[in-house]
């Protein structure tokens, strides 16, 4: 996987040969319910893959070291797995690795309710070795807190998510959170069905540099396209308000059209893009504006197994990165998928 003519590469753009899936499964269902468990490497994803994800949107997705082990009864499912992250490396082809240093462990459960609406939380300890953030380096232990609610009903629909996070990295403790709203309201019987929608985003930053407390949320294993494609935005000291409206001109064609406002939760914590990277000289420096940006968006479903998309940004950035040194930016994405 290569990105082209992109100057700064992460290990999230650029990957040659290596193993991605490798795992032995089993199922058993009985009149009780269904035990599936699976040990090797996997992908795994949560909900609207706000936080846990496969990480569509940059090249390289997201594998995991893991046992993974669910049972299913009526409408209760209940989910446990320990973790190793792999790290990919560009060297050779096959070096990518997980280690010891980097562990995710997570319990969850999920319960239908009032229909097929869907009630879930999950506890989930991350634990990295000698990691680095603005007001704080060592070994970071943070100990996650996560509840969701999404469902549809009479022509509304939504999905609801907060996060907290405490623990510490270094010898700071750690005191984060966030929380993701979308709900829209669609017009079943008006032509193209068009769906007014909103999104609002929040994710707390460090509002005392230099005390005993690191406010700075992390966002995890975060979707490369759930603000858009173009990855402009990462979930961290963050406020984000977008409204959008959908149509459907046909049922295999769909049109999306949005504004995307952002500001930073407090002017002492930096900018932050995809996934967790601090803007250099934004920390402390300037307004919390962050930017503003357009987005359109066009999906096809070809069949049962192809679809493709279109999609185009531009992000008008806010004074802040301006005299950062950075400057406003457009996006064009097109893409194909083939699944079965």
């Amino acid at each position: 996987m290569r990105p082209f003519d992109k100057r700064t590469i992460t290990p999230v753009d650029e990957n040659q040969l290596d193993l991605r899936h490798a795992f032995l499964a089993y199922v058993n269902t009985t009149d009780m319910g269904t035990f599936k468990a699976r040990v090797g490497r996997q992908d795994f994803a949560f909900d609207l893959q706000r936080f846990v994800s496969l990480r569509d949107g940059p090249n390289v997705r997201q594998s995991f070291d893991a046992m993974w082990a669910d049972w299913e009864t009526g409408p209760w499912r209940f989910i446990g797995f320990v973790s190793q992250p792999v790290q990919y490396r560009d060297v050779t082809a096959f070096d990518d690795v997980s280690n010891g240093h980097f562990r995710f462990h997570t319990l969850r459960v999920e319960r239908h309710v009032l229909g097929t609406n869907e009630l879930s939380a999950y506890y989930s300890r991350y634990d990295l070795d000698d990691a680095h953030y603005l007001d704080a380096s060592g070994n970071e232990r943070r100990n996650i807190f996560d509840t969701r609610f999404a469902g549809a009903q009479n022509n509304w629909d939504w999905d609801l998510e907060a996060m907290g996070q405490t623990g510490d990295v270094g010898t700071k403790e750690v005191r984060a959170w966030a929380a993701g709203a979308r709900a829209g309201y669609t017009f079943a019987n008006a032509t193209w069905k068009p769906r007014i929608g909103m999104q609002v985003d929040a994710a707390s930053g460090d509002r005392h540099p230099g005390d005993n407390v690191l406010g700075t949320f992390n966002p995890l294993f975060p979707n490369g396209y759930y603000f858009a494609l173009a990855g402009y935005t990462g979930y961290v000291n963050l406020s984000h308000v977008k409204p959008s409206l959908t149509v459907k001109p046909t049922d295999k064609l769909t049109l999306m059209g949005a504004v995307e406002l952002q500001w930073r939760l407090t002017d002492m914590d930096a900018i932050y893009v995809q996934p967790n990277n601090p803007v250099p000289d934004t920390a402390q420096q300037g307004s919390r504006w962050s930017g503003v940006y357009g987005q359109t968006r066009a999906d096809y479903v070809f069949d049962a197994n192809l679809t493709g998309a279109v999609e185009f940004v531009h992000y008008e950035v806010g004074d802040t990165i301006q005299r950062a040194g950075g400057h406003s930016s457009t996006y064009l994405g097109v893409e194909l998928k083939y699944a079965w």
